[in-house]
């Protein structure tokens, strides 16, 4: 019988709150740079002498490589242990941000991304999974605080930043400030966790299982990131990946299932509330951020807002987010989590229904308001869930879970994102058929704003051009308010989704086992 090895105790006093930081800064720097390079790839593609489109590999690479590697964590922390994974990890990370920064031409730029996306995957799950050993089991809500606010605002903080720093300084400095901050919490993380190593299980590696992953996470990335771009199915390109990615994950899932020793432990699937609660966070994460993606495109394309601006109109999503996380941190230990994440969807729901009314007069108050009401809604969102989700996994096997956890949170932000941004296009197409058809000789707004452009000496091509583009700012407009209403809907419907997993035991927090009866 293998010999039961007890987890380190909590830390106490400054070393613990050092710790928090230094990990929180981590996640920060980690999921900061999945988002940070987003509006600085127009500037990135004209220095390197290649096309917006060809530019937007900067991105995807990060993300194919980034999706691959997040599920191979608990495997890896076993075999290697989760404290020298993660500074590992950091420091590697670190090494990549700078060849990053020296990039002299687009394949250099793609080389050092990928390398980038491939040591960032185990850092997330892995400071996640430290800092819950770092606390007693009644403060563990407070740490997923602090992680759940730096994993929710660094998405809207990553492109303000990269605006300003690449229209400020020069885009390489988006890659080099990760380089003081990942030495610093790599130093720390070391210094306090080094001796808090559980012990290693030498396992050995599922190259199988590997190589499937590798081929249909890949396609899926792929297929996702260039789908718009080549009209979706219409593309034999687009239809050979999704062949691909299709067959791949079947034979996958299978090969797992069966393995002795499996990358990629699909069996943790089989607890109640992991299956729930992971299915309620990617769908739940992929409706949030396939908005925070789609609400600065809007206002940038088609209300005349820089990146800039954007970005400051956004900014306020922290506000409640930093004020309330804490406190949703304290009581996920003693309020129920299923009421708190119920609470969550709702108030995400009235945030897209309030944003379902913008129209191409709204002022910058109303766009404001729901964002600050989304700071709410955030800081009871992915705490509780994780709660739930982690709640009766064995401190063995936290890792495997976190990583998959997260690793399926990635893929559904991925997906939301490219379904967000093809149904806008597909909407403002019919709306905008919609309005040209109204648009006759006989109509008296046309024939109101004509008078009002001849007054202003404009005329013929110039003012059917300036009709035109209003005819696109209201189409799209009112496609984006289709895509917040239908949001809205998907948010209360997860309300009774989330209802179906057990409520851990009051006191508990995520790393504790929970009996399979459990009060309901």
């Amino acid at each position: 019988m293998a010999t039961v090895v007890a987890p380190p105790p909590p830390l106490t006093g400054s070393t613990k709150l050092l710790g928090t930081v230094a990990l929180a800064l981590a996640t920060f720097m980690n999921v900061l740079d999945s988002s940070i390079a987003n509006v600085s790839i127009p500037t990135i593609a004209g220095d390197m002498g290649v096309s917006p489109a060809q530019g937007t590999w900067v991105i995807t690479s990060f993300g194919v490589a980034n999706a691959i590697s997040v599920p191979l964590t608990g495997w890896l922390a076993q075999r290697f242990g989760a404290v020298r994974l993660f500074v590992t990890s950091v420091l590697l990370f670190v090494l990549s941000s700078w060849l990053c920064g020296l990039a002299v031409s687009l394949d250099m730029l793609i080389a050092a991304r990928v390398m980038q996306g491939l040591v960032a995957g185990p850092m997330m799950p892995l400071s996640q999974t430290l800092l819950m050993s770092s606390f007693p089991r009644q403060q563990a809500g407070s740490a997923l605080a602090l992680w759940g606010v730096t994993t929710l605002v660094a998405p809207v903080a990553g492109p303000l930043l990269g605006g300003w720093i690449t229209e400020s300084i020069s885009w390489p400095w988006i890659f080099y400030i990760n380089i003081p901050i990942g030495l610093l919490a790599a130093g720390v993380v070391w210094s306090i966790y080094r001796d808090r190593e559980l012990p290693r299980r030498k396992l050995p590696i599922d190259h199988v299982g590997l190589a499937l992953l590798v081929l249909w996470v890949g396609a899926l990335q792929l297929m996702l990131d260039k789908g718009k771009e080549l009209d979706w199915f219409s593309s034999p390109l687009i239809v050979g990946l999704a062949v691909v990615a299709a067959t791949g994950f079947a034979v996958f899932v299978v090969w797992e299932l069966t393995d002795a020793h499996p990358v990629v432990d699909l069996r943790l699937f089989g607890g109640r509330n992991f299956a729930v609660g992971v299915l309620t966070l990617s769908i739940a994460y992929g409706l949030f951020f396939g908005n925070v993606v789609l609400v600065p495109l809007w206002l940038q394309q088609w209300m005349g807002y820089t990146s800039i601006s954007a970005g400051l109109a956004l900014a306020p999503v922290g506000v409640l987010a930093i004020l309330l996380t804490p406190l949703s941190g304290r009581k996920v230990t003693v309020w129920d989590p299923r009421w708190m994440a119920s609470a969550a969807f709702l108030l995400f729901s009235g945030v897209m229904f309030l944003r379902s009314a913008f129209s191409t007069q709204s002022e910058l108050l109303q766009i404001v308001a729901p964002t600050l009401l989304q700071g709410a809604a955030m800081a009871f969102f992915f705490i509780p869930l994780t709660t739930l989700l982690m709640s009766g996994i064995a401190p063995e096997r936290m890792a495997a879970a976190a990583g998959l956890s997260n690793f399926m949170r990635s893929v559904a932000g991925a997906m939301g994102t490219s379904i967000t941004t093809t149904l806008w296009a597909d909407r403002a197409a019919l709306h905008h058929a919609h309005l040209a058809e109204a648009m006759g000789p006989g109509n008296l707004a046309l024939g109101q704003a004509s008078n009002a452009m001849a007054q202003a000496g404009m005329a013929g091509d110039a003012a059917l051009a300036q009709v035109a583009l209003m005819i696109d700012q209201q189409a799209y407009t009112r496609a984006a308010d289709d895509i917040a209403l239908a949001s809205s809907w998907i948010f209360i419907a997860l309300v009774g989704l989330v209802w179906l997993a057990r409520r851990p035991p009051p006191l508990a927090h995520p790393a504790a086992a929970v009996s399979p009866g459990g009060r309901r």
